[in-house]
């Protein structure tokens, strides 16, 4: 038996983790009601003594370990010693919370898997309660608990109970306090619970409370929620119960301004004395505060800020889009990258239309802003009317040998040039450079990438338009009722993503006869992390690619292991057997005029249908590289390897030159959390002519709040299935078979999760995207251009998608 003020946290494995908890919290000079914790070794007594084999009991089940301690008596000297207790305490009412040596710690809170028992009286009374507190370690519900925790159960020496005997206070209001916000984890935040009378039911979820929000740096009040309090829970002299609040007091606020601060004051001490935030529950009585638990927070959201609701604009008289490289960017971007996207991208843009159109585009006419953190297209009105009356003029140029534009011109000119920049610098050994260099690498990379984008740009629209021609000559000249739609003649191309799918499909068949650890595999997997692995997630460099961290395919790799996955190359060959058979008995009834076009406009669009996916493919040859030559400079920096993409382009190079830097990086990742909730709006500003004008030819919608998501068709075929919103690579492990992927955008990065999916829906996207694409390889409906797909539905919905009519419908009754 020890005093609280004789326990601490090294003593966890005697007192539990409440009671060490309890302890610290004295030694902190903070207000605790007086108690004692029973130590680990009278459970452990108690078990000896009456020859209980905890394992072989709970085999049997929970109620057969707690009717086995509930008969036990309890050993002499522990029950002496209890009383002993208890008489020096005044034998007062006293609260017998159990305190479990893996409970409330950092990791595993275990809140509410052992008893607790109030206004307990007598020392009679405190022995069965006490005896009970031992008996709930293994009820069925702690049992599960610490299973799923991965805490063993046949070893019950690990885990033991304490038990703290506290005296009661009679409280006139109780809560709980996080000292920090524990739905966005902001840690400049207190919130405090408040009812009337005893705390266990404002713990338990029973009673509402009144919600306060403090500022922790002045301890002013920033928000406060009074709740219609209609029951509370009383002592009743040998228990408790719940009662009726009072009428006066049903809508009256529990704690005024100053009592809040007091408290929130307490709570930070409290927090600071742990170097943690705290879970800590609260009583009041006679206008004193006393804290009577106290734990870290566990799960607590990374600090997220407010997210945005207004959407600045940085330059007038223009149009703001996000299309084209911005649906590779779809999360807000990391401060480095924004500053070093922005020249490259409106350089190459620049530099291309110059050579396209003969003349010079005006400075301001093009740009590359952020809006809370999104990255968007800016063209200046008149710019924009010029570039729309010189676009034939543009489009012939682009086919002029000394423009980088076509397909000629990416395939010729774009491509290995890129590639020769990238295997020039990845030729340099990095910790041979100066930080100088390094930087000035990055910079060149960035610039190749942005460059060869632009190229790529002038691939995708002759690859749209092709497929466009094929569809409506098809549609309108040579389609009869039972004919399959244009696009099911396009499928069985082979393109970069399918080769890269083909190759991890084999890996995965070596794998499952060798094994993953076989190094001949190993190597093999590394050679195809060098062919495949710049596949892209997300533009931002901060955002690694499959070569800087291979788990998603190697997730991939295990679930074609599996029997769920099937062969794509039997899946190809199988699309391309149907589309042929197909396209043969449609060819026999044309005449031949028809059947010529039909044969050119098909062949044309089967040729840059695979273009345009092998140039997007390589668009990310740069970044695995950049990421690294970033890493390699951040790790020379105070700021570290993991910080640097959260600085300014001035700040690094401040920092490069020795001068002393204190970015607030903190602030800067819970400000991106905080805008990566918010879907940004495809066009701005909203309603003005020229958004009317240009919006119908954006990758996605605007759509207004309803019962129905609207999009594009991108697939067809009608499937419900239970949709799984991802947000990013992080979120791909979590991704079961048969459920419909939902995403903001996807990426050739993205081909391995299509195996999974029984549908897919985005934000941004239209026909003619890889979404689509892909998705029509797999045979799986695809709406596409939501707007806010990833707003409006969430993980769990049951969701019907036709992809036939381009809707996404939540079905209420089974969602």
């Amino acid at each position: 038996m020890r005093t609280f003020a004789q326990v601490s946290a090294a003593d966890v494995a005697l007192a539990g983790g409440k009671g060490a908890n309890l302890g610290e919290l004295v030694r902190a000079g903070l207000p605790v009601p007086p108690g004692v914790v029973l130590t680990t070794d009278a459970y452990a007594a108690f078990v000896a003594a009456a020859g209980l084999d905890v394992p072989a009991l709970a085999a049997r089940g929970a109620e057969a370990v707690q009717a086995a301690f509930r008969a036990a008596p309890v050993p002499g000297a522990v029950a002496a010693e209890i009383r002993a207790v208890y008489a020096d305490l005044g034998a007062p009412p006293v609260a017998v919370r159990s305190s479990a040596t893996a409970e409330d710690l950092a990791d595993a809170s275990f809140a509410g898997q052992q008893e607790t028992m109030l206004d307990v009286r007598g020392e009679d009374a405190l022995l069965d309660a006490v005896v009970r507190c031992w008996a709930s370690l293994w009820s069925a519900r702690a049992i599960d608990y610490r299973d799923r925790q991965g805490t063993a159960l046949a070893a019950p020496d690990d885990v033991r109970l304490a038990v703290v005997i506290q005296r009661m206070v009679d409280a006139e209001a109780s809560g709980v306090l996080f000292t920090a916000e524990p739905t966005t984890g902001r840690r400049d935040r207190v919130v405090v619970s408040a009812a009337w009378g005893l705390g266990e039911s404002v713990v338990g979820g029973l009673v509402a409370t009144d919600e306060l929000v403090v500022d922790r740096a002045t301890f002013a009040e920033v928000g406060r929620t009074v709740a219609d309090k209609t029951e509370m829970t009383v002592s009743t002299g040998g228990g408790t119960a719940q009662v009726p609040v009072p009428a006066d007091r049903r809508r009256a606020p529990v704690l005024d301004a100053a009592a809040v601060g007091e408290l929130a004051r307490l709570g930070v001490r409290a927090d600071e004395h742990f170097g943690a935030p705290q879970d800590i529950e609260w009583v009041r009585a006679d206008g004193a505060f006393a804290l009577v638990q106290s734990r870290p927070i566990t799960a607590l959201p990374a600090p997220t800020a407010p997210p945005p609701e207004t959407w600045p604009l940085p330059y007038p008289h223009g149009v703001y889009f996000r299309a084209s490289i911005v649906e590779q960017m779809p999360s807000p971007l990391t401060p480095l990258f924004a500053d070093l996207i922005g020249p490259a991208v409106t350089g190459s843009i620049r530099e291309l239309l110059t050579q396209a159109m003969g003349r010079p585009v005006p400075e301001g006419d093009i740009a590359f802003p952020t809006i809370n953190g999104y990255a968007y297209y800016f063209y200046r009105t008149r710019g924009l009317v010029s570039l729309t009356l010189r676009t034939p003029l543009a489009i012939r140029g682009l086919n002029r040998p000394e423009v980088r534009g076509g397909v000629r011109g990416w395939r010729e000119r774009a491509h290995p040039s890129y590639a020769a920049t990238v295997a020039a610098w990845a030729a340099e050994d990095l910790a041979a450079l100066s930080s100088e260099e390094l930087l000035d690498g990055v910079v060149a990379l960035l610039r190749a990438g942005a460059t060869y984008y632009t190229a790529v740009q002038s691939v995708i629209p002759l690859a749209a338009t092709a497929e466009i021609a094929f569809a409506q000559f098809y549609e309108r000249l040579v389609r009869r009722a039972g004919d399959p739609a244009a696009h099911v003649l396009l499928l069985g191309e082979d393109s970069e993503p399918l080769r890269a799918e083909r190759a991890l499909h084999a890996l995965a068949m070596e794998a499952k006869a060798s094994g993953m650890d076989d190094p001949a595999w190993r190597r093999r997997f590394r050679e195809h992390l060098d062919r495949y692995g710049h596949t892209v997630f997300d533009l931002d460099f901060a955002v690694p690619t499959p070569a800087d961290d291979p788990s998603t395919l190697l997730d991939a790799i295990r679930f074609q292991m599996s029997d769920q996955a099937t062969d794509p190359a039997v899946r190809g060959d199988r699309l391309r057997a149907g589309r042929d058979a197909r396209a043969r008995a449609i060819r026999s009834r044309l005449g031949p005029v028809r059947r010529r076009v039909f044969d050119a406009l098909l062949a044309r669009a089967r040729t840059l249908g695979p273009v345009r996916e092998d140039a997007l493919a390589d668009v990310g040859l740069a970044w695995p590289l950049m990421h690294r030559m970033l890493r390699e400079l951040g790790g020379r920096l105070p700021v570290g390897a993991d910080d640097v993409f959260w600085l300014t382009e001035a700040e690094l190079r401040t920092a490069i030159r020795g001068e002393p830097v204190d970015p607030p990086v903190a602030e800067r990742r819970a400000l991106r959390r905080g805008r990566a909730l918010v879907s940004p709006p495809q066009m701005l500003p909203r309603g003005r002519w020229l958004t009317r004008l240009v919006g119908p030819f954006m990758p996605g919608a605007d759509t207004p709040a309803g019962e129905e998501l609207t999009g594009v068709p991108g697939s067809t075929g009608t499937v419900t299935a239970t949709a799984r919103v991802l947000r990013g690579p992080e979120d791909f492990g979590a991704m079961q078979p048969g459920e419909v992927l939902v995403a903001r955008m996807t990426t050739p990065a993205w081909t391995p999760l299509f195996a999974r999916a029984a549908a897919v829906v985005t934000d941004i996207g239209g026909p003619l995207s890889h979404s689509s694409i892909v998705a029509r390889e797999y045979g799986i409906p695809a709406v596409l251009g939501t707007g806010s797909a990833t707003d409006r539905l969430h993980t769990g919905d049951r969701v019907r998608v036709d992809g036939d009519t381009g809707t996404v419908r939540v079905l209420e009754d089974e969602a």
